[in-house]
């Protein structure tokens, strides 16, 4: 399949993807909202001349953050518009950037379809003078326009694995004309840097940084917050786990688990945290039909003794909810998802838990895993007797503990080599 098929069929599905958002804006109302920036109409005013970044969602949209902070001091002088694809993203990217600091300096709205007209559009009030595409969001009309434009584009934090590489492989003729237009290819791993070469990057273009995931940094204040709220929860001593970005299907899992747990530990608390703010209602629903006392945190509702879950119906709260707990268990990882961030809970000093479908993280998680940094379950009975015997051995939680932080201190410097990659590709001022 080359470019013009691909744009063919890609306007042949338009009304299935207008369907499609017609399903989620059912689910997630904000999705009926700005669909017009979603085929480059209606574009809020945007400074042009600037660098831009996509983020597809909430995850890559924090990975970004401190690659735009780093590129703001940096280049000083110009905007950067940040694009994504889902609501979630878009309220994470508005909260990120929500200060006096940023007024002025970081733009943002949805990046449109990857049809040819509504690519053209955009760059044409965008005009970026570089574009960075977070991982592996590989759009060929928008590599393609940027290409006749001679913007340079980077694949930036960029993964590939085994699976994702054989599905792109099916469809050679038009994957290897799009990663040979891309003008570097900041890859996590060697494994990953050797699949996109395969694929049709040019082999100049293709570097291996490292994951810049691990140059996270956790404000102190945080941790402070998190203690301050314990003691006012008078929860201190009391055992108190984390369940996060977990989805259908895990919560059930979860729970069942939790109910093991509380006949041991009649005090313990579950923070429960699903992935997706459309399954918020549901999974409150799922808590109070297994009978567990519920609260919701978007609802200030106090923790009290008999609390035994405690919803994480918010945006923006993931780490602070991590650093609440004493555990952290990183969802889909139950169900075949790929896992999610483990860096998180372990930047905080977590142990850190989770299933056994990693696909997405597997780097990170043989690095973890070797360091003795992640323990992995199966299962409710499997998650629930790691749960006790952590509870049981605080050594083995300071080890873990110690295992993880120092994992990501060896690992930190991605974030540097790939902003000295985007120099080469910036023009001189």
């Amino acid at each position: 399949m080359n470019r013009l098929l691909y744009s063919l069929l890609l306007h042949l599905a338009l009304p299935l993807i207008g369907l499609r958002l017609l399903w989620r804006a059912w689910r997630a109302p904000a999705y009926a909202r700005r669909i017009g920036e979603r085929f480059a109409l209606g574009l809020p005013p945007l400074k042009p001349g600037g660098i831009w970044v996509h983020a597809v969602s909430v995850g890559e949209s924090i990975a970004a953050a401190p690659m735009i902070r780093a590129l703001l001091e940096r280049y000083p002088q110009l905007p950067i518009t940040i694009t994504c694809m889902t609501p979630t993203g878009s309220e994470r990217i508005q909260a990120m950037f929500a200060g006096a600091d940023y007024q002025g300096r970081v733009q943002h709205c949805y990046l449109p379809y990857d049809l040819p007209w509504a690519s053209r559009r955009f760059l044409r009030v965008v005009q970026p003078r570089l574009a960075v595409i977070m991982e592996t969001e590989l759009w060929p009309n928008h590599i393609h326009q940027c290409a006749l434009r001679g913007v340079p584009v980077a694949l930036a934090n960029a993964r590939l694995s085994e699976r994702s590489a054989r599905g792109y492989a099916r469809f050679a003729r038009l994957t290897a004309p799009m990663l040979a237009e891309l003008s570097l290819i900041a890859a996590q791993t060697e494994a990953e840097a050797g699949r996109f070469r395969q694929l049709g990057a040019r082999s100049e273009c293709v570097q291996v940084t490292g994951s810049i995931k691990y140059d996270l940094t956790i404000d102190p204040r945080l941790t402070e917050r998190a203690t301050a709220l314990r003691q006012q929860w008078s929860a201190i001593t009391r055992p108190v786990w984390i369940a996060a970005s977990t989805h259908a299907g895990e919560d059930a899992i979860v729970l069942a688990a939790h109910r093991q747990l509380l006949q041991r530990y009649p005090d313990a608390l579950l923070i429960l945290v699903p992935r997706h703010p459309e399954r918020f209602g549901s999974v409150f629903e799922l808590c109070q039909r297994a009978g567990m006392v519920t609260c919701r945190r978007s609802l200030t509702q106090p923790v009290e003794a008999t609390t035994q879950v405690l919803l994480g119906d918010t945006m923006g709260e993931l780490l602070f909810l991590y650093a609440l707990a004493d555990i952290a268990f990183v969802g889909g990882s139950l169900v075949p998802n790929g896992g999610h961030n483990l860096l998180e809970p372990a930047a905080l000093g977590k142990p850190v838990l989770s299933g056994p479908e990693l696909f997405n993280f597997l780097e990170i998680a043989a690095q973890l895993r070797a360091a003795g940094a992640l323990g992995e379950v199966q299962g409710a009975d499997t998650l629930c007797a790691m749960l006790e015997r952590l509870w049981r051995q605080p050594a083995e939680v300071g080890r873990m503990r110690d295992a993880g932080l120092q994992v990501m201190r060896r690992n930190q410097g991605a974030l540097q080599r790939l902003l000295d990659g985007l120099a080469g590709l910036l023009p001189a001022s």
